[in-house]
């Protein structure tokens, strides 16, 4: 019968080879094996992860910097036809006929004879700087006094008075008796956007600070005599920052609608915006053949607006940690 302790043994192998001692070091045993944690290329990830989100972002990314590239390399006369009367109101081909093929004439003339697309790209600088300029500045000074607002009792009591009053009062009107009062000029309509705009997100930014101002390592931090801005700009900004992007995308569309409605109805900047373009186009609208004067501006700033949102609220969606498992 075969001997059973032959089943563990190795031909011509000693116990020495067979068998090794394991060092144990206790800082090695103290690692995590797991992989290295980055918040924002986590972000990037996710956001880029949807296909649709790469053809958004690069009809956007087209958008502004063609408005802002092509208007530098061509000089723009607004009233540079304005004497040649057979030059007004052009469709595409007829205006390519008249000046012959060119990139300018591909959406014919306005009602001065000057180039609708040179126009259209012109204006969408201009509404586009504004957003982004009122975007800033709004969402800076929010973003940092709501903080504020929503961690401190003291200041809560005297911003909500604030709130009451200037947020009794419609948006749209508190911003056209602001316009009418100053030269309806780009720094106005900053100025406008801005004077009160950061009091709303402020708000907002406080409704959410509120939520987590009194979890347990914000209360530690208090009872270790952390001073107030570190609090908010260390422990809570960065956990909203989905948030702050989500809000993000939604304000910078807004303030083009802004910009486009009130030169609409006559009260917009003296600057050919494209609110303005649409403004003086108003009458192209109805009249055979010069719709392209009208339609042409609204199709790009729409373009822009959509863009501008989806980009943003995906973004938004991407920052929040809870897409990154």
């Amino acid at each position: 019968m075969e001997n059973k302790d032959s089943l563990f043994t190795v031909e011509g192998m000693t116990d020495e080879e067979l068998f090794s001692l394991v060092d144990h070091n206790s800082l090695d045993s103290e690692k995590i094996t797991a992989p290295r944690y980055s918040y924002w290329r986590s972000v990037f990830r996710v956001f880029f992860k949807k296909k649709i989100n790469i053809v958004i972002l690069a009809v956007l990314a087209f958008v502004i910097l063609f408005a802002y590239i092509y208007p530098s390399l061509i000089s723009y006369d607004r009233f540079g036809n304005l004497m040649d009367a057979s030059a007004k109101h052009l469709k595409p081909g007829a205006a390519i006929k008249k000046f012959g093929f060119s990139i300018h004439w591909i959406l014919g003339t306005g009602a001065s004879g000057q180039s609708t697309f040179d126009a259209i790209w012109t204006g969408s600088r201009i509404s586009i700087s504004l957003a982004f300029i009122c975007a800033a500045i709004n969402m800076t000074i929010g973003v940092l006094v709501g903080a504020i607002w929503g961690f401190s009792k003291k200041i809560d009591m005297i911003m909500m008075e604030v709130y009451n009053i200037v947020g009794n009062i419609p948006m749209i009107l508190l911003i056209s008796v602001l316009v009418l009062i100053f030269s309806p000029s780009f720094g106005s309509m900053v100025f406008a956007l801005t004077c009160t705009g950061w009091l709303f997100i402020a708000y907002f930014i406080r409704t959410q600070v509120i939520i987590i101002r009194d979890r347990e390592y914000n209360l530690a931090s208090r009872c270790l005599g952390t001073p107030l801005t570190r609090i908010a700009t260390k422990n809570i900004l960065p956990f909203m920052t989905s948030v702050i992007v989500t809000l993000l995308a939604v304000e910078i569309p807004s303030y083009i609608g802004y910009e486009v409605f009130l030169a609409y109805i006559g009260m917009g900047m003296s600057d050919m915006s494209l609110g303005r373009l649409i403004y003086e186009a108003e009458s192209a609208m109805v009249t055979p053949g010069w719709q392209f004067e009208f339609w042409s501006p609204v199709v790009i700033a729409s373009i822009i607006t959509v863009a501008l949102y989806v980009t943003g609220q995906n973004l938004g969606d991407a920052s929040d940690p809870r897409t990154h498992m």
